[in-house]
């Protein structure tokens, strides 16, 4: 299993660790190593998720509130609360929010998003940015998705893959394990946090052997979107 750190901590721990060390540069960094792709990425969830019209939202491993910040702005009749297991990323989401007005429909608390602190089917949508391969149980996350979405509503997840065709995976590759830690670690000061990535990445389920344990977790309908040649897919599942 990867993890940030290889201690003896849990990698739920480690992950903890990891992002309020680096939460000061996050955003920054973000941005700038995925050439700004990640906010058009973010914009394809808010297109998905706006069709459902919810009036709830649950934005799991929201982080700096990028998200959530995009959902509440595009979707104004929803209400949308951002659980994050780091708070020093939660300091700076609540930055985020409280220089754009939002605090009336943005939540934001710290929580583990295998032991939700919400009731059962109390959500409309459920989403998950970059966050479901650090679950310290993938499964056990996915069923307290499963559980806290109400039926009928849906699971829209944006994660990072492995893209298939050989020759730009070879190209992506190379970036993400010569030269992303390079930039993350001296920016950030922690270069085992951009080593994490890829490894994380690579370490992560193909597509169709994860849609695979999102039914297993409880979803139906399950599918997934390739997004600019598969550096990252958009999952969807029905409860």
């Amino acid at each position: 299993m990867a993890k940030p750190y290889h201690t003896q901590q849990s990698k739920k721990t480690e992950v903890k660790a990891m992002f309020d060390n680096i939460a000061p540069h996050y955003d920054m960094l973000n941005h700038t190593l995925s050439c700004n792709i990640d906010r058009l990425w973010r914009r394809c969830v808010v297109r998905i998720v706006a069709r459902s019209n919810p009036r709830t939202i649950l934005d799991l491993a929201t982080g700096t509130g990028d998200l959530a910040i995009n959902l509440s702005r595009h979707i104004p009749a929803a209400k949308v609360l951002g659980v994050d297991l780091s708070e020093g990323m939660l300091e700076v989401a609540r930055r985020k929010v409280g220089e754009l007005g939002l605090e009336d429909r943005v939540a934001l608390e710290q929580g583990d998003g295998e032991h939700l602190n919400l009731e059962t089917a109390s959500v409309d949508v459920a989403t998950v940015a970059f966050g479901v391969r650090n679950f310290g149980d993938l499964q056990a996350g996915l069923r307290e998705l499963a559980r806290v979405v109400r039926p009928g509503g849906k699971v829209v997840i944006l994660e990072f893959s492995r893209p298939q065709n050989r020759v730009f995976r070879a190209l992506y590759e190379f970036y993400s394990y010569k030269i992303l830690p390079r930039i993350g670690g001296a920016v950030s000061h922690d270069k085992r946090a951009y080593e994490y990535l890829p490894e994380s990445v690579g370490e992560f389920p193909l597509p169709p052997a994860f849609l695979e344990i999102l039914s297993e977790a409880g979803f139906r309908n399950c599918r997934a979107c390739s997004q600019t040649f598969g550096i990252a897919q958009i999952y969807i599942g029905e409860r």
